[in-house]
């Protein structure tokens, strides 16, 4: 127990420099504190008195403790700047209580002033520095000293917390610059890839015109030639063939345009069946053989069967598209070799090629869209480079996956496709046809393009089908009424009333509603399918449409089999 003198006999003291240099705004950081422990009530009541004077002036707070235990109860709940620690107290002394404090990871570096009635010797002193002393005071303590010394440690205090505030604000300033950093980074990242895109785009689009105008050059020169004079019979021949060869490969381009918009927005119906996917891929290579595409090319294939649950005419778009990449990007010459089997919950194709391979910084990015290969538009075998972005599209809508390698330039490539594989199924069997009647049926065109409606009527006379022609809606309404056709084949985009409007009136009209309808559009997504059916028709077929298929599905809407 130290005994002090009254507070209220002790002289006030000057503030000291350390003080008057620190920052003003204080209310900013907490309030430095100081605990004072002695175990008599008089003492601590003294000195917390004393300190109490200058706790506005110099912004601290005092805090008393009327034990060891107590002192050390306090230091778990705050920081102090200092501790004025009486030595001589009963149970635990301040030497005990020092130690025990500095034990502590918070609380080992905080200073201890002891303040004791004895003297002490040097054995004394120190122990006490080695319990994390800084000082002793000696009462009755000279309030001038005691104000000193608890300034600069105060001081100390609030410099620390005021360096503990700038730390922590550079910490936010330093997260907040990282974070617009990062965000700028990837702005630039994602403005060069949009500007990769566009650039890409521009080619892409740049090609596509160079597609469209080959075939639309060839069919356009053929069509001249046909009405030229003195053109030989075998020479009208060869011009016929050109149109249709290349009205197809026109149809191709925007097929797979079209497809892979759908496939991208994720607008396919897969009609799944089970299939064997070795006699899938065997029937387009037998394909491939007869249109003359492998010509030039050593096909190989090892097959084994590998039964998948999936839309046939997606899967062969899929198995088209690989072989057609490797004959594009194979010279003549080269080794295509096709393999189908299985591994383990998986069916796989693979499609090798001994081409011109593909280099390491494009494999990544070769199922991208307008993403290709080096390439010039004088290649013979043309192409959008589109194929390989429906590819992915599609073997992912059937639960699968495709995957590229290659060594590099002139390594050739490997193409490998994986769908889920399924238990061994029997595919549905074809409907019998029935046999065709001896007269034709009679047919209403209603298309409001005057060209496509001649030529398609001129088609449809050739194979002795009667064909009555309108060009607009409301005269096709009054043809069916006066005429009575067999079958009506209705576009879709017709002015005034679209071909929608046309169907429903047919319908709705008791002399009109048993002629069969056949939808003539180029919408081709299954809610256009289901509006078509919906509106009345029987029967939906996108433009341009082949003859020999607008043939059957004439002789199927009319429960006939065409010869």
């Amino acid at each position: 127990m130290t005994a002090l003198p009254a507070a209220a006999a002790l002289p006030a003291a000057a503030p000291c420099r350390a003080l008057t240099d620190r920052p003003d705004p204080v209310s900013t950081l907490h309030k430095p504190k100081i605990l004072v422990v002695n175990d008599d009530a008089a003492s601590l009541f003294a000195l917390t008195s004393l300190l109490a004077q200058w706790a506005d002036q110099e912004g601290y707070e005092v805090l008393p403790a009327r034990s060891g235990q107590d002192a050390l109860r306090q230091v778990l709940r705050h920081d102090f700047a200092v501790i004025l620690l009486d030595v001589n107290m009963p149970g635990m002394d301040g030497f005990e209580t020092a130690e025990a404090i500095h034990q502590r990871a918070r609380s080992a570096n905080i200073p201890i002033i002891f303040i004791t009635a004895f003297l002490t010797d040097e054995l004394d002193r120190l122990k006490a520095y080695q319990c994390g002393a800084v000082d002793f005071l000696f009462t009755p303590v000279i309030p001038q000293v005691l104000h000193a010394k608890i300034a600069v440690f105060v001081a100390l205090a609030m410099k620390n917390e005021e360096l503990r505030l700038q730390a922590r604000q550079l910490s936010l300033r330093t997260t907040a610059l990282t974070g617009t950093n990062k965000r700028l980074t990837r702005e630039i990242e994602e403005r060069k890839s949009a500007e990769r895109q566009n650039h890409a785009k521009d080619e892409f689009l740049a090609m596509l015109g160079h597609e469209l105008r080959n075939p639309l050059s060839a069919i356009s020169s053929a069509a001249t030639l046909i009405g030229l004079p003195g053109v030989t019979p075998e020479g009208a021949a060869r011009a016929r063939q050109i149109i249709q060869r290349q009205s197809q490969h026109l149809g191709r381009i925007v097929d797979d345009l079209l497809d892979l918009s759908r496939a991208m927005s994720g607008k396919i119906l897969l009609s799944r069946t089970p299939m064997d996917l070795a006699a899938l891929v065997t029937g387009c290579l037998e394909t491939c053989r007869a249109t003359g595409r492998g010509a030039g090319y050593t096909l190989r294939q090892q097959l084994e069967p590998a039964w998948v649950d999936g839309d046939a005419t997606r899967i062969e778009q899929i198995v088209s598209n690989l072989l057609d990449n490797a004959l594009k990007y194979t010279p003549p010459g080269g080794i295509i070799e096709l393999r189908t089997g299985t591994d383990g919950d998986d069916a796989v194709l693979t499609v090798h090629d001994s081409g011109v391979g593909i280099a390491p910084e494009l494999l990544p990015q070769v199922f991208d869209v307008f993403v290709q290969g080096a390439s010039t538009l004088d290649r013979s075998q043309g192409g959008l480079g589109i194929g390989l972005s429906l590819v992915r599209r599609l073997a992912e809508l059937h639960g699968g996956q495709v995957q590229a390698d290659s060594d590099g330039d002139g390594a050739g490539s490997t193409f490998t496709l994986r769908l889920p594989r399924v238990a061994h199924g029997v595919p549905a069997a074809p409907a019998a046809q029935r046999l065709a009647p001896a007269d034709k049926p009679t047919v209403l065109l209603i298309e409001d393009n005057d060209d496509g409606r001649e030529m398609m009527a001129m088609m449809l006379g050739c194979y002795g089908y009667a064909v009555q022609q309108a060009a607009a809606g409301d005269q096709g309404l009054q043809l069916a009424s006066r005429c009575r056709p067999d079958l009506a084949l209705i576009d879709i985009g017709l002015p005034a009333m679209d071909g929608y409007e046309v169907a429903r009136r047919l319908r709705a009209d008791p002399a009109t509603r048993d002629i069969k309808l056949v939808a003539l559009t180029g919408y081709g997504q299954a809610e256009d399918r289901q509006r078509v059916l919906d509106a009345g028709f029987d029967l939906h077929l996108v433009k341009p449409v082949d003859v020999e298929h607008l043939l059957q599905v004439i002789g199927h809407c009319m429960g006939q089999a065409v010869d």
